[in-house]
């Protein structure tokens, strides 16, 4: 069990990791943001101040997007799709053998992780989604992030299927 937790954590840090690097790391070579994005929380803030630049920033986020052309979405798309991806595979890569075979798959082993990560990775995106305002067609992409994390689940299951057979 504490394997498995693991696997998600370390699925889920590898995961965004890969989306930071693609979404916001390679897509600003193409789209660089505005000067308001970049900088960083000024040290010293009050709680106060600090909650005021966060709702800025958000603001700041609503503006940027609506000015982007349809292609600058791509990379983001991509980096989305490569956490739920990605970060499946080396959470069920990581996670514990089922350690009973009449087991349904989804509650145990690498399968069940995966889904975790998946799921985890679709509540983000929505939450994301719903916070910044992305154009109505980006929802498109919010199922592929759970059949991307079952596919990543298994392909673990079968490698693990070919070794032990």
């Amino acid at each position: 069990m504490l394997r498995n937790i693991g696997a998600v954590f370390a699925g889920l840090a590898v995961g965004m990791a890969l989306n930071w690097v693609i979404s916001m790391e390679v897509s600003s070579h193409f789209y660089p943001l505005p000067a308001e994005l970049t900088q960083e929380m000024p040290e010293g803030l009050n709680p106060e101040e600090q909650n005021d630049f966060k709702a800025a920033r958000v603001e700041s986020w609503k503006a940027y997007i609506p000015t982007l052309p349809a292609a600058a979405f791509i990379l983001p798309i991509l980096g989305h799709l490569a956490l739920a991806f990605c970060g499946g595979w080396v959470a069920a890569r990581l996670s514990a053998s089922n350690p009973q075979p009449d087991r349904h798959p989804l509650r145990e082993g690498p399968l069940g992780v995966a889904m975790i990560v998946g799921v985890l990775s679709l509540m983000a995106g929505i939450g994301n989604a719903v916070m910044i305002g992305v154009p109505l067609w980006m929802w498109i992409e919010m199922p592929f992030y759970l059949i991307l994390a079952w596919v990543a689940g298994n392909i673990e299951v079968k490698r693990r299927a070919a070794l032990a057979g």
